[in-house]
């Protein structure tokens, strides 16, 4: 997925379309090798909020990309450019990923691409999407969904961490996570969040999950249960339940299950150990429970994944990741 086209109409969001310029465009080669080839795609120059932008091809190069990026656009009662539905139709028909941003769920949708699919967009126009485009599952609570080769977001911050996951998914978990420290951002928040957390990263020292969180995470190789966390905490379990769900937007074991699956990415991208060693590192007891729930979240078996990204990032690319 070396090739990025970002779409560009009039009036499309540029916030949106400035994340995507500012992952897919930087030079990063040092990550990982190789980076992106992004390429702004339009008709012509266009209006993104205050700025005039030339963009340098035409849409026509969307169907030779292996990624489309399509931020959203702020007027949302109109339909979208006919030129750009056609474009975006074309490209996921010639084999390209296809990926969202926010409102520009509504031009995959115009192009038939989110037909019983689910999708989401920014929370505000869920409604609206699932009004006009009854074929399309919407989903109002999640960051963002990844169906493949078709992929949406909700608004702003969720944009990015689409992005983030589009590079977590080229190039391993340990590159996205120094664009993300690059970004000053957090590092990963699953899909399947809910687009209404109050405090992703509770930093406060006030806050009642300000010093458990870093605690957990130091001792991923324990096991450790719902119950030892309420204590750590100081609170009910109950209690411990509700204020996870709001700073977070999932459960106390469901948050702790991701870490370890995290910390298990970072150790197969960026060590020799076995995966006895590594299962025991990130308290998962066995290679065979490493490899169930590994298998279920990932999406691949962690030996599958050690191959895909230890072979693609070149020691001086994992050198560069570690010193972040």
């Amino acid at each position: 997925m070396t090739t990025v086209a970002l779409a560009a109409t009039d009036g499309m969001l540029h916030f949106e379309l400035a994340i995507a310029y500012e992952v897919f465009g930087s030079d990063l080669s040092h990550l990982a090798g190789s980076w992106y080839d992004l390429a702004v795609c339009g008709s012509g120059a266009v209006q993104v909020g205050m700025f005039r932008l030339e963009p340098e091809r035409g849409l026509d190069h969307l169907a030779r990309a292996d990624t489309v990026i399509v931020p959203g656009w702020a007027d949302l009662d109109a339909d979208p450019p006919p030129d750009l539905v056609e474009a975006v139709r074309a490209a996921h028909e010639a084999g390209a990923r296809v990926a969202s941003l926010c409102t520009g769920a509504f031009v995959l949708a115009a192009a038939g691409l989110l037909d019983g699919r689910r999708a989401t967009t920014h929370w505000a126009h869920t409604d609206l999407l699932a009004a006009r485009h009854p074929l399309v599952e919407v989903d109002p609570d999640v960051l963002y969904v990844d169906n493949g080769s078709v992929l949406t977001s909700a608004g702003k911050a969720a944009a990015m961490d689409l992005c983030l996951h589009l590079v977590r998914s080229d190039h391993g978990s340990a590159v996205a996570n120094t664009v993300a420290r690059r970004l000053v951002v957090p590092p990963h928040r699953a899909g399947g969040q809910s687009q209404f957390v109050t405090a992703p990263v509770p930093a406060q020292d006030d806050h009642p999950l300000g010093g458990l969180l870093p605690w957990i995470t130091e001792r991923l190789d324990r096991p450790l249960t719902v119950e030892d966390l309420a204590r750590q905490a100081g609170m009910s379990s109950r209690n411990l339940a509700r204020h996870f769900r709001t700073a977070t937007g999932t459960t106390p074991l469901r948050w702790l299950l991701t870490q370890r699956i995290r910390r298990a990415q970072e150790l197969l991208e960026r060590t020799d150990d076995g995966i006895d060693a590594i299962a025991e590192a990130t308290g998962m007891g066995t290679a065979a429970t490493l490899r169930r729930h590994f298998n279920s979240t990932v999406g691949v078996p962690p030996d599958t994944y050690r191959r895909t990204f230890r072979a693609q990032a070149p020691e001086s690319g994992r050198r560069a990741s570690l010193s972040g």
